[in-house]
């Protein structure tokens, strides 16, 4: 029997930035009802879903940086997608700025949840490769602040038996490094979740704007492929306060293929019943890291050449 699960990938139009978390999370909530409608189990939503991407402006206020953030999940603001979720028996993937006060430290994360059908947290995890700069660029059109707002997450990449399969998660630019896919898939994972906000124009390197959705979509694609996993890319699309978003939301198929992706930049459900199983072909053959991945070859090479060794 194969092992079918249908997942609605919930790309998100652009959110103003007067837009109030209960405004948001009844777009979300519809956007889940149709879903399900549709027959789906699991709808993943996009990075940083509950609010517009405030990242992209300068922010020096305490108070009103925090105020982007959640510091705990479900909130009052955030309970009835749980209780959507559970009463209809439809899981989720949810990225948001997460606040943390640890040992009595104050944290800022870029984290995303897995939900199960019951409403339960299965999952968290904390975005690693943090893109930008930390100090402002006053001469770009907008900024790129999340090594400023946001920490490198603690977490690490994990994997959790959910929904039939093996589930991991990233966050936008983690798609673009093969450690994120590799970490995952040795752990086991057939599918990756990921939400992303891409700007289609990048102000230190204009010259490749033309390629910014033929690199998103490579790197997802390549991942999926040389891991043999499934791959799930849900964008924040559309002009957001004045940042032109790519779309480009997709879903990949462990042969590298895109059988599914948005075609507008606004609110849009992304739809296919996936075969887990068709990850085999790749895990147990083509792609076998045990039977034909040796670290200990890559050692002497990177010995031979006087090159870092991996770990």
């Amino acid at each position: 029997m194969p092992r079918l699960l249908t997942i609605a990938a919930a790309q998100s139009g652009p959110i103003s930035r007067q837009t109030s978390r209960a405004e948001v999370v009844a777009r979300l909530v519809e956007q889940m009802r149709a879903a399900r409608a549709r027959g789906c189990d699991l709808i993943v939503f996009t990075e940083c879903a509950l609010t517009a991407f405030f990242s992209h402006w300068w922010i020096e206020d305490e108070a009103e940086l925090d105020a982007w953030f959640e510091r705990a999940l479900p909130s009052p603001a955030t309970q009835p997608l749980f209780d959507e979720a559970r009463r209809l028996g439809i899981g989720f993937c949810l990225g948001y700025a997460e606040l943390t006060v640890e040992a009595g430290v104050k944290h800022r994360y870029n984290t995303s949840v897995l939900v199960d059908t019951d409403g339960s947290i299965i999952g968290k995890y904390r975005k690693i490769h943090l893109p930008g700069y930390a100090d402002r660029h006053p001469h770009h059109p907008f900024q790129n602040l999340e090594k400023r707002y946001f920490e490198v997450g603690n977490l690490g990449f994990r994997a959790w038996r959910a929904f039939g399969g093996v589930v991991g998660m990233c966050i936008c630019n983690d798609r673009r490094w093969v450690e994120t896919y590799r970490v995952l898939a040795l752990q086991g994972a057939e599918v990756v979740l990921l939400g992303y906000n891409t700007p289609d124009h990048i102000p230190d390197q204009p010259e490749i704007d033309h390629l910014c959705d033929f690199h998103h979509l490579l790197s997802m694609q390549a991942g999926a492929y040389q891991n043999g996993c499934w791959v799930v890319g849900v964008a924040k699309a559309g002009v957001e306060e004045g940042v032109s978003q790519i779309g480009q939301s997709a879903i990949i198929a462990p042969s590298g293929e895109i059988v599914a992706r948005s075609s507008t930049l606004g609110d849009e459900l992304v739809i296919y019943r996936c075969d887990l199983d068709l990850v085999k072909p790749y895990k147990e053959r083509l792609f076998n890291f045990a039977k034909h991945r040796r670290i200990e070859h890559y050692q002497l090479i990177a010995t031979q050449t006087g090159a870092t060794p991996p770990r």
